[in-house]
């Protein structure tokens, strides 16, 4: 068999016409257990490409492992042509403490590529860059939210790039955020090895929304639909609306500690000076309005009912096109 015939793997071969759950092995606990994470692959009898399908680089980001567990569970992974890969948690540490970071405290998202005798996070990262990145032809990354900041469903691309910005519309989310790739993250990685990553931002960390789900979901479907790899058995719905594509935007802070209550919803469009939020003290005897500085899309809104002066409270949109 050819190169292209056989996927070797994390030492694992999979031929063509192929179903296998490969370990990516992460670490080794002080019991001297491992810790592997599934790597599940599903290869068609036919050639085509290789779709990698991530989740999980910050362990409290439960929408995304929800998102690729449903591409799992549905046998959306299974493809009509070509390769699906799919690892719904990287950072199985976080994963289990609910928590955003490695055991060594370090965020797996600013260590990338990694190095081989680096610490854990960094290991991770450089293991996942050499054994497992280079085998797709694009990635589709899903993530959440921080904290108590409910993410409006958005793909984050680059600005200028023809195939992320077409793939962004075929996903069908209703924003598009332009933003820089950051140094050290696995998007910034997977762009500098020339191969497209969509990056899909939803809801908000230790947090399941149907909502967003659904729409990470279709957006999937949409993708490996666009590129003849979807099963015949699934219907692809075309999105309810044209996504708006950002090209600037900017986050509202408090200008007061106090408590916090959004008075409009994720998505809306506001004018200026419209009231958007309420921050008042425990008392009764203090209320402030939060206005819109400008027309625009909320795409973000704090959700915390406690915040501080400076806290970001609401992203909104200053440039975009519909």
């Amino acid at each position: 068999m050819s190169e292209k015939e056989v996927l070797h793997i994390l030492g694992i071969n999979v031929a063509l016409g192929e179903s296998k759950t490969v370990s990516f092995n992460v670490a080794k606990l002080h019991t001297r257990n491992t810790i592997d994470v599934p790597v599940i692959i599903e290869r068609s009898k036919l050639p085509g490409p290789t779709v990698l399908i991530t989740a999980g680089i910050h362990g409290d980001e439960i929408n995304g492992v929800e998102i690729v567990r449903q591409i799992i569970a549905k046998g959306i992974n299974k493809p009509k042509r070509g390769t699906i890969i799919c690892i719904p948690v990287i950072n199985v540490f976080g994963f289990i403490h609910m928590d955003r970071e490695f055991p060594d405290g370090r965020d797996l998202n600013r260590v990338f590529p990694g190095s081989k005798s680096g610490s854990l996070a960094s290991r991770v990262a450089h293991k996942l860059v050499k054994e497992i990145v280079p085998h797709a032809d694009l990635i589709i990354d899903f993530h959440t939210g921080g904290a108590n900041r409910f993410n409006a469903s958005q793909i984050r691309i680059i600005k200028g790039e023809i195939i992320l910005e077409e793939l962004a519309q075929v996903f069908g989310s209703p924003f598009v955020l332009y933003s820089k790739n950051l140094k050290k993250s696995f998007r910034n990685t997977c762009y500098k090895l020339g191969i497209p990553i969509l990056l899909f931002e939803g809801g908000k960390s230790i947090n399941i929304d149907k909502t967003i789900t659904n729409t990470g979901v279709n957006g999937a479907k949409r993708v490996l639909n666009h590129l003849e790899m979807l099963g015949k058995d699934f219907k692809v719905s075309k999105p309810k609306k044209k996504g708006v594509f950002i090209s600037e935007s900017k986050w509202i802070r408090a200008k007061h500690s106090g408590m916090f209550k959004a008075s409009v919803s994720i998505n809306s469009f506001v004018e200026k000076d419209d009231v958007i939020g309420h921050i008042t003290d425990p008392y009764g005897s203090f209320n402030h309005f939060v206005k819109a500085p400008n027309d625009g899309f909320i795409f973000n809104i704090n959700e915390s009912p406690i915040i501080y002066q400076g806290d970001a409270i609401f992203h909104i949109t200053i440039h975009y096109e519909s």
